[in-house]
């Protein structure tokens, strides 16, 4: 099987962006936005977003599951306040739950949590505890700047963050660092904001000693790691001058994933880190949807990178596709076994 970790709802039918501009309209003018009840769509357009979007690609690109979840520019933590957060979260989660019950064989969820700038993570456990415990989801996708560019709340190992990583490892979640809609001018928000992301969390985690009080706590890095992979030597330098652990104790908690648009660019991925610390992933009908003019494939058909890189065994590729995901995934396996038809 080959499993994507890396999936997002990006063609969800137009009620939802309604249901969206709605809520943004109200909290603008400071009145009381819709509730999700509210929110109308029909499974049948659930069916043909999917059919055509989503699941064609899976069919033609030779993957068989993905690990979905909303759409992470959508996730606009940054709009409005905790109580429009709660709602759209809601909104969202309760839309892929939806799409994995359509689909059991080909999706498994992943939430977006409800979190607000200046508001406790520990605001989001309940929401975390209803996607895995009612939804059967398998992780979450956490945001390091709820801010939406300006970074102004705590880092990642900050113990305002400890009670949702204590409900992560009680239940057995990792989750997948992702920025959602940068507001900041400087920093677009696919090109630069989700990268620096992915990289200013690493180096939070170089710093701190987060895996000390939660030494089974995973992380996945999305984009290839941000800028990690890349400049691996200044990161092993700084870590040493600093005195902190090696970078491999890291690797015990924090995994990679495959969403590299180019073959050097996976090629240089899969010498520096190790197999065992990478996922298959594509994002696919994400960031960039275009066609490569260089190769005549489009940049985000990952699968093809993989099996053409030089740099790994059949074994290596084993990991990477499935072997990886049932390792960091905890809950992964007995949900795939409890699936009819599996």
């Amino acid at each position: 099987m080959i499993i994507d970790c890396h999936g997002h709802y990006t063609t969800a039918p137009r009620e939802l962006d309604a249901f969206r501009k709605q809520q943004v309209d109200a909290a603008a003018s400071g009145a009381h936005g819709p509730a999700r009840t509210a929110l109308r769509i029909s499974d049948d357009q659930i069916r043909e977003s999917i059919e055509t979007g989503q699941l064609k690609l899976q069919r033609e690109r030779g993957t068989q599951l993905t690990i979905f979840s909303p759409r992470a520019a959508g996730m606009g933590h940054h709009i409005g306040n905790e109580a429009i957060s709660l709602e759209w979260s809601q909104a969202c989660n309760e839309l892929i739950h939806r799409v994995c019950s359509l689909y059991p064989q080909n999706f498994v969820g992943v939430c977006q949590l409800p979190q607000s700038p200046g508001v406790t993570p520990a605001n989001c456990v309940a929401e975390l505890e209803r996607c895995v415990n009612e939804f059967g989801f398998i992780g979450c996708n956490l945001n390091p700047d709820p801010s939406g560019g300006h970074w102004n709340g705590p880092p990642l190992s900050d113990h305002a963050w400890y009670p949702l990583y204590e409900k992560m490892v009680e239940l057995d979640v990792p989750a997948m660092i992702h920025v959602s809609m940068s507001c900041n001018p400087h920093f677009h928000t696919t090109g630069a904001h989700y990268i620096n992301g992915d990289t200013t969390a690493f180096m939070q985690f170089i710093t701190s000693d987060l895996f000390k009080d939660f030494p089974t706590l995973k992380f996945i890095i999305p984009h290839g790691g941000g800028a990690i992979p890349y400049h691996w030597g200044r990161y092993r330098g700084l870590a040493q001058d600093m005195k902190r652990p090696p970078l491999s104790e890291l690797l015990k908690n924090v995994y990679f994933d495959t969403c590299v648009y180019h073959q050097a660019g996976i090629d240089l991925l899969t010498r520096v880190i190790p197999a065992d610390n990478i996922l298959f992933a594509s994002e696919m009908i994400g960031a960039v949807r275009g066609i490569d003019p260089e190769t005549g494939h489009h940049f985000d058909d990952t699968k093809r990178y993989i099996d053409a890189t030089p740099n790994l065994s059949a074994a290596d590729r084993q990991k990477i596709f499935e072997g990886n995901a049932h390792r960091v995934y905890g809950r992964l396996s007995k949900k795939l076994a409890a699936t009819p038809g599996r």
